[in-house]
């Protein structure tokens, strides 16, 4: 099975339409599938939902397709670097389903795995747990929170084979591996394409399985908070 593609645009095509679910991989603009969604913005699809930690930065990341309203809605966590996706929040454009960072890895892993659902006592007795199912487990109560499944997965990793076997660094391995996991269809971009059989099995952190198209590119690595020290 032919995995490796040319591009990005490439390894999207016939993947994409609109109102679509999106697993993106990623946390701030660190280990972000930065060329895929580069190329979905350029293919103009819209009405998007994306489940992602965040929304990267206003003209960077998953920021580009809220600055040309692709993006009806957003499954995330962590909100606060973004002033578009503040705009259209607060002014009623885009809708937000928002998630505790563990709440939101465990339920893309769970939709991976085929567990529908799963309790959890992260959010008991706040907003995040209003409308959703509850119950007890040995006198303490625990929410419902759905497995997520979506269309479509892309993320990025550091090394992979000719079939998908990945590696991610540091903390791009937080949120990539389980995006990677609960997408009908997953595709990844990667910095290096190694030969098959180079890189040690105990260190695969994806397994080729669930990884459909590959792509390689250079990556801009941009840093969300550049912080530094006086000479």
């Amino acid at each position: 099975m032919k995995k490796i593609y040319g591009s990005a645009a490439e390894a999207l095509d016939g993947l994409l339409f609109d109102g679509m679910t999106i697993a993106a991989g990623g946390f701030g603009l660190c280990g972000i599938p930065e060329l895929l969604i580069a190329a979905i913005r350029d293919a103009g699809t819209k009405n998007l939902t994306v489940a992602s930690n965040n929304a990267g930065v206003d003209d960077f990341g998953l920021g580009m397709l809220l600055q040309s309203r692709q993006v009806r809605k957003m499954m995330s966590s962590y909100v606060g670097e973004n002033a578009e996706f503040m705009r259209q929040y607060l002014s009623g454009e885009l809708e937000l389903e928002f998630n505790p960072q563990g709440t939101l890895a465990e339920r893309m892993r769970a939709g991976g795995a085929g567990i529908p659902g799963f309790y959890t006592k992260t959010g008991v007795g706040t907003q995040i747990a209003e409308g959703k199912e509850t119950k007890e487990f040995d006198g303490e109560t625990y929410i419902l929170e759905r497995g997520i499944k979506a269309d479509l997965a892309i993320v990025k990793a550091w090394k992979a084979d000719d079939t998908g076997n990945a590696i991610f660094r540091y903390t791009a391995r937080n949120f990539n591996p389980p995006a990677a996991t609960c997408g009908k269809v997953c595709v990844m971009e990667v910095e290096e394409i190694v030969p098959r059989g180079s890189l040690d099995p105990d260190h695969i952190h994806l397994p080729g399985i669930y990884v459909h198209r590959l792509i390689q590119g250079a990556h801009e690595k941009r840093i969300e908070q550049r912080t530094t020290r006086a000479a």
